[in-house]
């Protein structure tokens, strides 16, 4: 394959119909099946070793892991402490960024395999040379755009269950300008145009991210990869094998904190949200 050729068939998702593919930007008749499956098992792990956490608790003096656990545990907590002044939603929602945190990990994480390794597996297994995978659930706007989606979902939840379904209607047609009938038109507009950008740039910004860093991995792959391409190593491929991992080590040891920052914030900005709902104009 040509570089381009490559780039592009790492970017396209195994669906219910593979070997076709989505070629339209919205097209519901796809299930992007590797997607699914990678971040239901990132859940998984993360589920697990919270769980794992929670049932070797023990008072006294705790093991790292027990440490490190309940270090997050209380950082989290101070966070939503912080953007919502409601102690009873603080029971919910407390717990809910810490999952948002730890799942946004570890499908980012999945950033980190080797780009080649999970695909070539896949092919092979299936015996089908030219079969998708794509591992990085949160490279895929389907997934980040749902959990936008279902922020949004609990911010309206919220809204009505602090304020009361007729004081956030009210809220709608009175907030920012000012509760004058010839301003309802202009603040229910405002505030629809707020809820829509805060959950687009909440989904594009965790795509954004994850989607450029699985890009520039294929990009240094593709520098190792002109060896095998030519059939010959010359001094030429061994550079470009060398500049590879370098490069591939580099970008990989900054993509940690990218990954770490792109979970935090998507987190910090669920609970920014959700306090949100919980103040009135």
């Amino acid at each position: 394959m040509t570089p381009g050729e490559y780039i592009s068939h790492h970017l396209i998702n195994y669906t219910q119909k593979s070997p076709d593919y989505q070629t339209n930007m919205v097209d519901f008749s796809f299930l992007n099946l590797d997607t699914l499956f990678f971040s239901i098992l990132t859940g998984v792990i993360a589920f697990a070793i919270l769980f794992a956490a929670a049932r070797r608790m023990k008072v006294g003096v705790p093991t790292r892991f027990q440490a490190a656990i309940e270090l997050l545990i209380e950082f989290v907590d101070g966070i939503c402490k912080d953007m919502v002044h409601n102690e009873k939603s603080r029971k919910i929602i407390a717990p809910l960024g810490l999952t948002v945190f730890m799942w946004i990990l570890f499908m980012n994480i999945m950033d980190l395999l080797p780009v080649d390794m999970l695909p070539w597996a896949w092919q092979h297994t299936t015996g089908d040379h030219h079969a998708y995978l794509r591992v990085v659930p949160t490279a895929d706007l389907n997934t980040t755009m749902a959990m936008a989606i279902s922020v949004l979902f609990l911010c309206i939840v919220y809204n009505i269950k602090i304020k009361g379904l007729g004081g956030w209607i009210h809220e709608l047609f009175s907030a920012p300008f000012g509760n004058k009938i010839w301003l309802f038109i202009p603040n229910f507009l405002m505030n629809i145009i707020e809820f829509f950008s805060k959950t687009l740039s909440h989904g594009m910004r965790l795509f954004g991210n994850m989607y450029a860093g699985e890009i520039l991995f294929m990009v240094i792959a593709l520098m190792g990869g002109a060896w095998g391409m030519s059939g010959a190593a010359g001094v030429s491929d061994v550079v470009l094998f060398i500049l590879q991992i370098i490069a591939g080590l580099a970008w990989a040891i900054f993509h940690i904190l990218v990954i770490a920052l792109q979970a935090y914030l998507f987190m910090v900005l669920t609970f920014v949200y959700l306090g949100q709902a919980h103040d009135s104009h």
